[in-house]
């Protein structure tokens, strides 16, 4: 039995979950594959030479410029620059990946949403790679937008979006998938995976030095501090075991009421679209009074739920998955199109949103950053 004849009934969770045993071992495309490390970095499922581990390294999860660069002077026919890691989407020219390390993705646009310039029901947009380290089970919420629901569909996605699968992968290809990415290799400490199967909150590191423990105090997940706006700040949004989703004290955070537990974000990352992407503008609810056109390079999560921003939630518009701050020195470059190439650019970054969304309230000084920068260096 093949997923995709299951997609579209709606019943593929639960099949997934009743079936996998009955199906294992039976119908396998190509030899007989059980082992999910196997398929994860040799299984190509009759594509375009792509496997899980060509975008998903076991060190990082992901793919760095400086990743694209090594392998392309190692193999220029590497399969990382073919199809959408291509400038064209084509197989022609590497200088995107070479420079942003970012894939070309095409993003079903949700009914109201469509483009001002086309009636493709679709639009391309340019992202780096999710790392997979700690992502399950984790982590519930996959992609930067949210718009897969299971990392049985994820990866079914990514072996017929980004390896142009020829052999359709079985039910029990993909949980054995899974079950690979659930192993110790996946995790940055062991704490991390203790927490997987039922353990504790890891916590945060004491720090050692100075600049590590000033920048601990961004991090706590305490009640802000009028005397000092450092305390708590980034903990705002990045909270939880994982440190990514909104702070029980962000409804009380310097008066923006934003719902606990909130797990996407707009940081003006499009806003400032410092990765200089291509801007097109969409419209939302076309035709009707709440008719909303908008300018981005990528919207992020309102291209999956058609929602324009409700001005209390921010979850929409611009807006994309907190990340996860665990192992975050390991996964580098940052944000969904990679416009942050190191910590230090993420500190930088945060420094002009803060100054711009508070109007110059909130400045992050140049030592703020680097204990800020000290402190993510910690984390495992």
């Amino acid at each position: 039995m093949k997923l995709r004849r299951l997609v579209g009934a709606g019943t593929v969770l639960v099949f997934l979950g009743v079936l996998v045993t009955t199906l294992s071992g039976q119908g396998q495309s190509g030899s007989n594959r059980k082992d999910g490390q196997q398929l994860f970095e040799r299984e190509t499922f009759g594509g375009n030479g792509r496997t899980c581990a060509t975008c998903h390294s076991r060190q990082t999860g992901t793919v760095s410029p400086q990743d694209a660069q090594a392998r392309f002077q190692a193999n220029p026919g590497d399969p990382l620059f073919l199809h959408d890691g291509s400038d064209d989407g084509q197989g022609h020219g590497v200088s995107r990946m070479l420079a942003d390390a970012t894939i070309l993705m095409k993003i079903p646009l949700h009914p109201n949403v469509r483009l001002a310039d086309s009636d493709d029901r679709f639009v391309i947009v340019r992202r780096g790679i999710p790392t997979t380290l700690n992502t399950s089970p984790l982590d519930p919420v996959l992609m930067v937008d949210g718009r897969q629901p299971s990392l049985e569909l994820q990866a079914n996605g990514a072996i017929h979006d980004h390896a142009q699968a020829t052999v359709e992968p079985t039910l029990s290809d993909l949980e054995l998938i899974k079950q690979f990415q659930t192993g110790e290799a996946f995790f940055t400490s062991p704490a991390l995976r203790s927490r997987s199967i039922g353990g504790a909150d890891p916590g945060l590191p004491a720090g050692r030095t100075d600049s590590e423990k000033r920048g601990r105090r961004f991090f706590e997940n305490v009640a802000p501090d009028p005397n000092d706006v450092r305390v708590g700040l980034c903990s705002h949004c990045h909270n939880g075991p994982l440190m990514n989703q909104i702070s029980e004290f962000a409804p009380q955070f310097f008066l923006v009421p934003v719902k606990t537990g909130t797990r996407f974000q707009n940081i003006l990352v499009s806003f400032f679209n410092k990765a200089n992407n291509p801007v097109r503008e969409f419209i939302f609810n076309a035709g009707t009074p709440q008719e909303f056109h908008f300018s981005s390079p990528d919207p992020g999560r309102a291209l999956i739920t058609g929602i324009v921003d409700d001005a209390v939630t921010f979850e929409n518009l611009d807006a994309f998955k907190i990340p996860q701050l665990r192992g975050v020195r390991f996964t580098a470059p940052y944000f969904h199109d990679n416009s942050a190439k190191t910590l230090e650019d993420v500190a930088a970054h945060y420094a002009q949103f803060f100054s711009f969304v508070t109007g110059g309230f909130i400045n992050l000084s140049a030592q703020d950053q680097a204990d800020i920068v000290a402190f993510l260096r910690l984390l495992d």
